[in-house]
């Protein structure tokens, strides 16, 4: 077709579509108005999929979730899961026509680890109490872990695009925390009105805190970017300051406490503390709590201070577990998904369901005044404890290993790129994800986009790097 042909049916296809819409516009039908950005997704997605990518980070922290709906257990967030499972539709088929994935890739450690665990997702969806809601579950895991991660890892064969990826999702971020903090203002940063200040992009502080946590150790390492003018320099130092300053009035103590591990683990790298030594303290500290644990859990029931908007008496909380409604409606979620295991210890109840079955597993003196009977208000909170009631004891391992390789990963590529530029940038990386990892513990977010597009998009940042940017046969320094 010739170029004159083209400006022909450009033009003929257009007049169509204004007449049309017209006609649909003085019916009050207004739907047709959205073909050409439908059009325009479907370009994208099939000519040019790592634009389409950049769009859906930069929308994700921008995204509004719609309500649960209690018939599929999953809330949707828009616009960005309905983009993410188009993607997730489009990369399946060309995986399928074209062998789309690097076999060095697939064969990666942490790449098995991920499948292993949708695939035992998917075995306990087909053994679960609730089919239905475990199915949506399972789905939307898919197009949080395909996009970001499996296209993520292409995405990032061309090193440059580690960076944009970050600062694509930092910069629309950066406007729901100036929103957050406005909002803030208007309640005196008190601590009640920092459970609500981000809402309509955030469920509530605690995803939000955990996001903030995750984007500070970036924000640290781009500060001494050498490639950077002095003018973004500034630019950088202004947008830590105000992600710290975020994070302090979060009033987030397990963001916190997941910055304070990181720090840690910082700490031990710069220094090159062997590991037998980190591990000879590790367990020298788990040997001294279980010798006083009495005494321990002694103390921890003296200490009667409950969240507050005094910073200090918030974080003296932490450690509250006899009258902090917070920390004890999490004990009394964790018990009841201990017992939910109990009774299935193999394949749990099915992916999802936790929020739906809990109800009858709480016990009335553990129970809080924020508890419900109809076991309602949201899931275990914890990514460790949450597959143990749903998916037994493989689900909540596969979790676990995951987590491990992603450690050992990310150590060794710090270890073995010395003298690269980017090494710190992984670092920052995984120093990301382990306050996650920490966050973790307390909270569980992956199934939003939220967090997924950070935790998927970092490791496949880790992977990407291991398979294609760094030289796998050099010994780790100091070895």
């Amino acid at each position: 077709m010739t170029e004159q042909a083209k400006l022909t049916w450009l033009y003929i296809l257009s007049g169509a579509f204004i007449l049309i819409n017209t006609l649909f516009i003085a019916y009050e039908y207004y739907w047709f108005n959205i073909l050409p950005g439908i059009a325009v997704i479907i370009l994208l997605a099939l000519f040019s999929l790592d634009k389409l990518m950049y769009i859906i980070v930069f929308l994700t922290p921008l995204s509004i979730t719609l309500k649960d709906v209690k018939e599929f257990g999953v809330a949707l967030s828009v616009p960005t899961e309905p983009l993410l499972f188009g993607v997730t539709i489009i990369f399946l088929f060309r995986y399928l026509y074209e062998g789309y994935i690097d076999k060095k890739v697939i064969r990666h450690p942490i790449t098995i680890l991920i499948i292993l665990n949708l695939a035992w997702m998917f075995l306990t969806t087909l053994t679960s109490e609730m089919p239905l809601v475990s199915l949506k579950y399972f789905i939307s895991r898919l197009w949080f872990v395909i996009p970001f991660y499996f296209v993520g890892i292409l995405l990032f064969k061309n090193k440059e695009n580690i960076a944009r990826y970050i600062w694509t999702y930092l910069l629309s971020f950066t406007i729901v925390v100036i929103y957050t903090l406005i909002n803030h203002a208007r309640g005196n940063f008190a601590e009640q009105p920092a459970h609500v200040a981000m809402v309509p992009f955030y469920n509530d502080h605690t995803s939000y805190g955990a996001m903030l946590a995750m984007f500070i150790p970036l924000m640290f390492v781009f500060m001494t970017w050498k490639s950077f003018t002095r003018t973004q320099r500034l630019f950088t130092v202004i947008l830590f300051l105000i992600l710290l300053f975020a994070t302090v009035m979060s009033y987030t103590r397990a963001a916190w406490v997941s910055l304070g591990v990181a720090l840690s683990v910082y700490v031990i790298l710069k220094l090159r503390i062997k590991f037998v030594t980190v591990l000879t303290i590790g367990v020298a500290g788990m040997v001294t709590f279980f010798a006083f644990q009495e005494r321990i859990f002694m103390k921890l029931e003296k200490n009667k201070k409950a969240s507050s908007s005094d910073l200090t008496e918030h974080i003296q909380s932490i450690s509250n577990i006899s009258t902090d409604a917070s920390n004890l409606e999490r004990i009394n979620r964790w018990q009841s998904a201990i017992r939910m295991f109990k009774e299935k210890p193999v394949f749990g109840w099915g992916p999802g369901t936790y929020m739906f079955q809990y109800a009858p597993y709480q016990f009335s003196y553990e129970k809080t005044y924020i508890s419900t009977n109809a076991g309602d208000r949201g899931n275990a909170h914890s990514e460790y404890i949450g597959p143990l009631a749903e998916s037994g004891i493989p689900g909540m391992l596969s979790v676990i290993a995951l987590v491990i390789a992603v450690l050992y990963t990310g150590v060794s590529l710090y270890k073995r790129t010395e003298g690269d530029p980017k090494r710190y940038l992984l670092l920052a990386t995984l120093l990301g994800l382990i306050t996650y990892f920490v966050h973790g513990i307390l909270n569980n977010f992956l199934d939003t986009d939220k967090a997924s597009a950070p935790f998927w998009g970092f490791i496949a940042i880790l992977v990407a790097y291991d398979i294609y940017h760094s030289n796998r046969s050099k010994k780790p320094a100091g070895e």
